[in-house]
């Protein structure tokens, strides 16, 4: 995974769990997830550009959630940021084309042992929301608080 997903996984995951309604600035949210904010920015835009986010101007402004949280899945975050999520071009759901100099996809013992473990991580990215990352982030930060003041 590139950096500019993981940094755009975090910062809707901060958005998330600042709340659906609540706009972001750019600058709370790098600093809250340690993300070059310039970087931060082009990310941002391009994620609004897709329809995930919207900004609002003025005082009170920033970024917030143009979809609802929970149907944005991880899976379509890095579709949109990174292309196809498939090992091989032959098992893309979105992008299939032949593997090149590939005889037979029937009996291709590559694809046989790639395509279990790229179904199972699938699953999970389809399944997983942008919701899911600001509740283990939370559900994280007071594990954390716990184990602090119980020792």
């Amino acid at each position: 995974m590139t950096m500019k997903a993981r940094y755009a996984l975090k910062a809707l995951g901060c958005l998330a769990a600042h709340g659906v309604e609540q706009p972001l600035l750019i600058s709370e949210i790098a600093e809250r997830e340690a993300i070059p904010r310039k970087f931060l920015e082009l990310i941002l835009n391009e994620l609004k550009q897709h329809g995930f986010l919207r900004s609002k101007k003025g005082r009170g402004g920033g970024y917030l959630f143009a979809k609802d949280p929970n149907k944005i899945t991880i899976a379509a975050v890095l579709r949109v940021l990174e292309g196809p999520i498939a090992p091989l071009p032959c098992l893309s759901k979105t992008a299939y084309r032949p593997c090149e100099g590939c005889r037979d996809e029937g009996s291709c013992s590559l694809r046989r042992v790639l395509k279990e473990a790229y179904e199972a991580s699938v699953q999970v990215l389809e399944r997983m929301t942008v919701a899911d990352l600001a509740r283990f982030a939370s559900s994280t930060g007071r594990a954390r608080a716990v184990l602090r003041y119980s020792i």
